[in-house]
């Protein structure tokens, strides 16, 4: 069950010849998006700045996904970002997000059939904390449908520990 060994009929139990650090690699290349995403949070890009703090505090999350009037993705809200719109002298409750937040094309992105394992790179690569798992809709635009955080990818990693 560890992997070490194989069976083949006629022939018995062999070992495999897979080091353990093989055979995790193999597991992490089993796990998906879509086993492990959360529910997303989103603001509309019209919402204010103190809105979408508050949001981000009541939700208890560390970044939040702007979408347009029809739901579709246009920015990424991170606590970075909030914090340094209010650090400057503006008026936070007049201030809408989609002057602070990261726009596309400057969005990493998932889908729910990507490997977890690649995700993980990605948002250690580009030193975020999530990323907003995506369905492409028939025009082109992107609709939010999940997210997955470190804490997502903790989860994934601790599952495989309790597996064995």
């Amino acid at each position: 069950m560890a992997g070490y060994l194989d069976a083949r009929p006629r022939v018995g139990y062999f070992y495999t010849g897979k080091t353990g650090t093989q055979l995790l690699t193999e597991n992490l290349n089993k796990l998906y998006v879509k086993d492990y995403q959360s529910i997303p949070v989103v603001v509309n890009e019209n919402v204010s700045v103190y809105d979408a703090i508050v949001s981000m505090f009541l939700e208890d999350v560390g970044t939040l996904f702007v979408v347009d009037a029809n739901s579709y993705l246009v920015g990424v809200l991170s606590r970075k970002d909030l914090l340094r719109a209010s650090i400057g002298k503006q008026e936070l409750s007049t201030l809408p997000v989609n002057i602070i937040m990261t726009r596309m094309p400057n969005i990493t992105t998932c889908e729910k059939d990507d490997l977890l394992i690649g995700v993980a790179k990605d948002l250690i690569h580009k030193q975020i904390d999530s990323v907003p798992v995506i369905k492409k809709t028939d025009n082109g635009d992107l609709e939010v449908t999940g997210r997955i955080t470190k804490t997502n990818i903790t989860k994934a990693f601790v599952s495989l520990a309790d597996e064995y």
